[in-house]
């Protein structure tokens, strides 16, 4: 078995952590430590995939020997293009970032906005401020139930048709621009699902303030919380609840 021996034999499931940085994210190692505490013949490898190569990579997986592959941040939304079949929540939100082949077909899932559901629980989170329209807006408010949203974006035109797309009812929204001043320290926690370059609206933040963001990506909200002393946490600061939810969901397979 690989496990035991650090060998890949013809039986090992194998699994792709596929990312423009992949081979300098832990995500990898984190969850091949997961594989080996129990015994498992299964092995995560790290991919490094430049955008533009993205959509042959993915693709030619069909017809390879990996079993699967976990989708970095920065390419959520273009594996929704290449798999065959979807989740109804990948069809609804527009992102995906778990992969498993069965035979020449790609099945597609996510898996990341669960994980985040369960953080925020964990934190005793009700009241949060959700920002931004993009798939993992739409992903989470799809599945938010039992939390007490408020809605903001740059362009309420964009805003409420985005609560329309979800069939939101009575939602709170609201406008955010760099000409404001906004409080948020009255929510549990902020969840930045936009592409703002910067947060200096914010005159004060929440108790906690997450995105989805990777350590090599671009974060205005991680700027802005060191700015203000605020607590923030992103992609890496949840690797350990990210790779235990994918482990138990390869490890079925």
């Amino acid at each position: 078995m690989m496990n035991n021996a650090n060998e890949i034999s013809h039986q090992t499931k194998l699994f792709g952590f596929v990312g423009e940085h992949a081979a300098s994210s832990r995500f990898s190692a984190v969850i091949n430590r997961m594989f080996k505490a129990n015994e498992s013949d299964t092995m995560m490898i790290p991919m490094n995939i430049r955008s533009d190569d993205f959509f042959f990579t993915l693709s030619n997986m069909k017809k390879s020997h990996v079993n699967g592959a976990i989708i970095s941040n920065e390419y959520v939304r273009k594996s929704v293009e290449i798999i065959d079949e979807a989740s109804g929540l990948v069809k609804r939100s527009g992102m995906c970032d778990i992969v498993f082949r069965e035979g020449e077909i790609l099945r597609g899932d996510i898996f990341c906005t669960r994980v985040l559901l369960e953080k925020l629980k964990d934190l005793s989170v009700s009241k949060i401020a959700l920002i931004g329209t993009n798939p993992h807006a739409k992903a989470f408010s799809l599945m938010a139930c039992g939390f007490q949203l408020s809605y903001f974006n740059e362009s309420l035109e964009e805003l409420m048709g985005f609560c329309d797309e979800m069939q939101l009812k009575s939602p709170d929204v609201n406008r955010i621009a760099d000409s404001m001043n906004i409080d948020f320290s009255g929510f549990d926690a902020l969840l930045d699902f936009s592409n703002l370059d910067n947060f200096n609206m914010a005159e004060k933040l929440a108790l906690y303030n997450l995105d989805m963001k990777n350590d090599k990506e671009y974060s205005a909200l991680k700027l802005r919380a060191g700015q203000l002393g605020a607590e923030y946490i992103g992609y890496d600061d949840m690797l350990e609840e990210l790779t235990t939810q994918a482990f138990k969901i390869i490890d079925k397979k």
